[in-house]
């Protein structure tokens, strides 16, 4: 390679076929996760059986929900600003090792009180986790097949909702909820040491003026993907400094409120009304086991959820995925009060986490960390996060006062218009990112500083390059 030319990351990423790299990094990506969201999960589990021990109280409870939410603001603004100025792979470890220590801590806890601070600490991991993973990979993606993969990454997340009910149904009757939290910590702290080789995104390297790190890396991806003559289909340029971007952009302004209001509703929606699921059928009188064989049922639809969003979302894009299925869960959330108890309330409740999580997952991991440029990609995706977060502090409280004074109805009413709120925001003010480059994405007036644009593979598996 010259030194007069640059590397074109993004182009040559972009022309690449879908391969066994991809599906490794999001195994490894994945991983992290998956045991992430078997942590976050556990929550509702967890919160009814230390109810119904009396080691908590609902008041306790509340405090335990909110202190998840509060370290999740703290790791999501800092993962973004850490991610873009020092390096993706640097915050991934960091957050994953901190995860994995206050799990332990969480086990090992004398009283609630010391839960709900091992907790809070868990949530700084959390937090940073969610931020990173997506927005990373998003990195790495060809177009065409970008909504598809990234969906394939949110599926151990979707897959540890149902594992981490059933483990809470077979583990906490007979074992009490402690070994919980032993698995997640275990685990975490066994991805971290396997993650210690996923290599830099080879567009933020670029955007830092490390071409040459650059452009071993994303060589390095061109053979590992069986495709080492990718770099003779993108024409080459001058080596210049790329533009900064600012958050500041009108247009990233609107991105950003669009992204934290997306936020702020899945915050609502999984994290408000899915972690007190368990705890509400425990004060309906049911036994702690009945309620988690309830919920473990109902949480099926996470990885069904997963499924179908990553079916539709290539093929109908973002915007449209995430206004039906808010639209549909808003119907189902209007009679999920009255379908009585037993089977109907199961099977009912097992619809609405599958369309609440084909909304999760376009959300989360596709339409929020595309709307924004890769040297602000992090940090527009941790404001998005931090917004949504500090929302999230104060639903548990808002979730336990609509159900004291409207029972479920409150509770889903609430959870309704927020859905609908969404819908209105993402469909009148939202870019849709379906097959189209990362580069393609930047708002005009920073485009127009580019200079000759990277050239990169055209919506369709056509070999040819088109411009972005």
């Amino acid at each position: 390679m010259t030194t007069s030319l640059a590397v074109q990351s993004g182009a040559r990423l972009d022309n690449l076929q879908a391969s066994r790299f991809h599906l490794w990094l999001a195994a490894l990506i994945g991983g992290g996760m998956f045991f992430d969201g078997f942590d976050l999960f556990l929550a509702g589990n967890v919160l009814g059986a230390v109810l119904h021990s009396g080691f908590s109280t609902l008041a306790l409870n509340g405090w335990f929900a909110s202190a998840t939410f509060l370290g999740m603001t703290i790791g999501a603004f800092c993962s973004g600003w850490i991610g873009d100025h020092l390096g993706r792979r640097v915050t991934y470890q960091v957050n994953l090792l901190i995860f994995g220590i206050a799990s332990i801590a969480a086990a090992l806890a004398p009283n609630m009180e010391v839960l709900i601070a091992a907790r809070f600490v868990m949530g700084v991991g959390l937090g940073a986790e969610i931020v990173v993973g997506y927005a990373t990979y998003t990195e790495f993606l060809p177009p065409a097949v970008r909504g598809r993969w990234l969906g394939i990454l949110a599926m151990p997340m979707q897959v540890a909702l149902f594992l981490s009910s059933l483990a809470g149904l077979l583990i906490i009757p007979s074992f009490g909820w402690r070994p919980m939290f032993w698995i997640s910590a275990i685990g975490a702290l066994i991805v971290w040491y396997l993650r210690k080789n996923i290599p830099e995104s080879p567009r933020w390297l670029e955007h830092k003026g490390r071409f040459e790190e650059a452009e071993r890396v994303v060589h390095q991806i061109e053979v590992a993907s069986g495709q080492p003559e990718n770099k003779s289909r993108v024409p080459e340029r001058p080596r210049t400094a790329l533009p900064k971007s600012s958050l500041r952009n009108p247009q990233l302004l609107l991105r950003l409120f669009v992204g934290s209001v997306t936020v702020i509703v899945l915050n609502v929606v999984v994290f408000g009304f899915l972690t007190f699921v368990p705890t509400f059928f425990v004060k309906a009188g049911l036994s702690v086991v009945k309620s988690l064989g309830f919920t473990t049922i109902m949480t099926l639809g996470g990885p069904i959820g997963g499924i179908i969003a990553l079916m539709v979302v290539d093929k109908i894009g973002r915007k449209g995925a995430l206004i039906a299925s808010a639209l549909i869960a808003a119907v189902i959330g209007c009679f999920y009060p009255y379908v009585g108890n037993g089977l109907m309330i199961t099977v009912v409740g097992f619809a609405l986490v599958t369309s609440i999580y084909v909304n999760s997952v376009t959300g989360y991991s596709m339409f929020v960390p595309e709307l924004f440029p890769t040297d602000v990609r992090l940090s527009g995706v941790g404001i998005c996060h931090t917004i949504g977060r500090l929302a999230g502090a104060i639903v548990p409280g808002l979730i336990l006062f609509a159900y004291g004074n409207y029972g479920m109805v409150g509770v889903l009413a609430f959870m309704v218009a927020c859905l609908i709120i969404q819908a209105i925001v993402v469909g009148a003010l939202g870019v849709e990112p379906r097959h189209r480059s990362l580069e393609e994405l930047i708002p005009q007036d920073t485009d127009a500083a580019l200079g000759p644009r990277n050239q990169s593979v055209s919506a369709t598996n056509a070999p040819q390059a088109t411009s972005s």
